[in-house]
C-alpha cells in the first residue's frame, strides 16, 4: 500500500512552515519536533502500565508541590529534560517536578533564545486506573543575555509572552496539539511509522458548547457566583439555546482537548481551602489558556486575563476559567 502523502508529519509540517519565513533560524521548530520526540517516547512508557511493574505506582517521593510523585511522573520529567538537554534549541527548562529551574549551562544552550515551562505528566493520579494523562508545555524567549546561562527571570514572564505553547494527550490515539500566534494544529501519532501526522489543521474553538467541567464535588467550596453560573448550567432548556451537560474526566489536558474540538467551558475555581487555586500558573494554565486563546476562546482567573497575569514565583496558583467565547461571557456576567 502506498503512503498516503497528502498527510504531513511534524517535521514536515514545521518545516513548510519555516520555509514561509526566510529570515526565521529554525530553532522553534526544532524545539516542537524535540518536544515531539520525547513525548513518542513517554507515550511507550504509558502503554505498557499495568504490563511491566516497575512503571505503575508511587515513586517514594514528594514534589515540591505536596503531592506523591508517580514513578511515570519521574519518567517523563526525565525524558523532556534529556532531549531538551541533548539538542540545541533549549537554555533550560522549568518542570512542575523539579523546585528550581534547570539550566543547560554549556556553549551551545547559552546561545539558544528559548526556554520551555512543562507539566510532564498532567493528571498523574490517574495513570493507574488507565484514564487519560497528558503532558503541557510552553516556550517563551529568554530576556537574559545570550551566551550566558539562562536565569529564573527568564521563566518568570507573563503568558502574553509566550511564543508556542501545546499539549501531549495519551488517550484512545496520541495527539500532539500545539499553538503559535499563526494558529492550533492538531498531529496524531501514527504507530506504523513512528510520526505524528497533522490531522487537524487550523483548530477553532466552537462559539459556544454544550457542555461545562468542574469538580461537582468541591460544589460547596466555591464562590456563590461560580455556584450561580453552575446552577445557570443545569437549568439550561431547549428553549434557551439547548441542555447543557456536564463531563469531568479529572485529567485537565482530557477536559479541555475534548471542549476545544466540541466546546465548552472548563473550570478550576479556587475553594475556601484552596482560594489562590491548585493549578499552577505556569506549567498549566498560561499554555493552556494562550492554546484556547489562539483558538478563538477566552481564559480568566476569574476577574483577569490569565495571560496577563505577572508571575512572582515558579509554583504559583491560580484559579482557571476557560473556553467557547459564549460560554466565557455568560461566566463573566455571572462574576461581574
Amino acid at each position: 500500500m502506498q503512503p498516503n502523502r497528502r498527510v504531513l508529519t511534524l517535521d514536515e509540517f514545521t518545516i513548510q512552515e519555516l520555509r514561509q519565513f526566510p529570515a526565521a533560524t529554525g530553532e522553534l521548530s526544532g524545539l516542537l519536533r524535540d518536544i515531539g520526540l520525547a513525548s513518542k517516547r513517554i507515550n511507550v512508557e504509558v502503554n505498557k502500565a499495568g504490563l511491566v511493574d516497575d512503571i505503575l505506582g508511587d515513586a517514594g517521593a514528594v514534589n515540591v508541590q505536596g503531592e506523591d510523585v508517580k514513578k511515570l511522573d519521574l519518567f517523563a520529567d526525565n525524558q523532556l529534560i534529556g532531549v531538551l538537554r541533548n539538542g540545541i534549541y533549549c537554555a533550560g527548562v522549568a518542570s512542575e517536578e523539579n523546585d528550581d529551574i534547570i539550566v543547560f549551562d554549556d556553549e551551545v544552550s547559552n546561545r539558544s533564545k528559548y526556554v520551555v515551562l512543562m507539566d510532564p505528566l498532567d493528571g498523574s493520579s490517574n495513570i493507574d486506573v488507565n484514564t487519560t494523562i497528558g503532558t503541557i508545555f510552553s516556550v517563551c524567549r529568554r530576556t537574559s543575555p545570550l551566551g550566558q546561562p539562562c536565569t529564573q527571570s527568564d521563566f518568570l514572564q507573563p503568558g502574553v509572552k509566550i511564543v508556542a505553547a501545546g499539549y501531549v494527550i495519551y488517550g484512545s490515539s496520541t495527539m500532539l496539539v500545539y499553538a503559535t500566534r499563526r494558529g492550533v494544529n492538531g498531529f496524531t501519532l501514527d504507530p506504523s511509522i513512528g510520526e505524528f501526522c497533522l490531522s487537524h489543521r487550523r483548530i477553532r474553538c466552537p462559539e459556544t458548547g454544550m457542555i461545562y467541567s468542574v469538580n461537582h464535588g468541591n460544589y460547596y467550596q466555591f464562590d456563590q457566583k461560580v455556584r450561580d453560573y453552575i446552577e445557570s448550567c443545569q437549568r439550561r432548556d431547549v428553549s434557551s439555546g439547548g441542555i447543557y451537560t456536564q463531563r469531568y474526566i479529572g485529567s485537565m489536558v482530557g477536559d479541555i482537548h475534548r471542549n476545544l474540538i466540541k466546546g465548552g467551558i472548563f473550570m478550576y475555581p479556587g475553594t475556601l481551602s484552596k482560594p489562590g487555586g491548585k493549578l499552577r500558573l505556569l506549567y498549566e494554565c498560561n499554555p493552556m489558556a494562550f492554546i484556547m486563546e489562539v483558538a478563538g476562546g477566552l481564559a480568566t482567573d476569574g476577574t483577569r486575563r490569565v495571560l496577563e497575569v505577572m508571575p512572582t514565583e515558579l509554583h504559583q496558583r491560580s484559579p482557571l476559567f476557560l473556553g467557547s467565547r459564549h460560554m466565557m461571557e455568560d461566566l463573566q456576567a455571572c462574576m461581574a
